[in-house]
């Protein structure tokens, strides 16, 4: 009976943040996913395309490179922390209306969030495991969100369209 009401006591509303009091919706995980395959089209192959075929001489070079690979990913990570620090979206998470924020204030995330989230998702995406934590959460954060305090809402200003 005590564990009851102790577990009672300690449920926080849902969805809405105690320190700003602004409730928000989280962002699905089709939505996320989709995000994300938007993001690899429009900023990760670009990046692939111009390594492959104006810094090296073609494919037998890339295949051949193990730095080019290494060079792309580092590209995509610089790109894609500058976005969520600076906008809190990237194309694709505008594209569908969703937001990266700080998980306690609801805000932007910091630059250093923004750095770790993405080296925890290429630990998360590495493993696997830890891209499937989010379909089992109500709040939907996957591991990266969990250790770098980020959640992924829906942001309806991003972008008005008149029906």
């Amino acid at each position: 009976m005590r564990f009851r009401k102790l577990k009672q006591k300690t449920k926080l509303p849902k969805q809405e943040n105690q320190n700003t009091k602004q409730s928000f919706k989280y962002a699905s995980n089709p939505d996320r996913i989709k995000a994300f395959i938007t993001d690899m089209f429009m900023i990760y192959i670009p990046i692939l395309y111009f390594i492959t075929y104006v810094v090296l001489n073609g494919k037998d070079e890339f295949q051949s490179s193990t730095l080019a690979p290494l060079l792309g990913v580092v590209l995509y990570g610089i790109i894609y922390t500058v976005l969520l620090y600076k906008f809190g979206q990237t194309p694709g998470k505008k594209a569908y209306q969703i937001k990266v924020v700080d998980a306690k204030t609801a805000q932007n995330i910091t630059l250093f969030q923004a750095v770790l989230r993405f080296l925890s998702f290429l630990l998360s995406a590495t493993f696997l495991l830890g891209l499937f934590v989010g379909f089992y959460r109500k709040d939907k954060r996957s591991l990266h969100d969990l250790m770098t305090g980020t959640m992924v809402i829906q942001d309806y200003n991003s972008y008005n369209v008149n029906n």
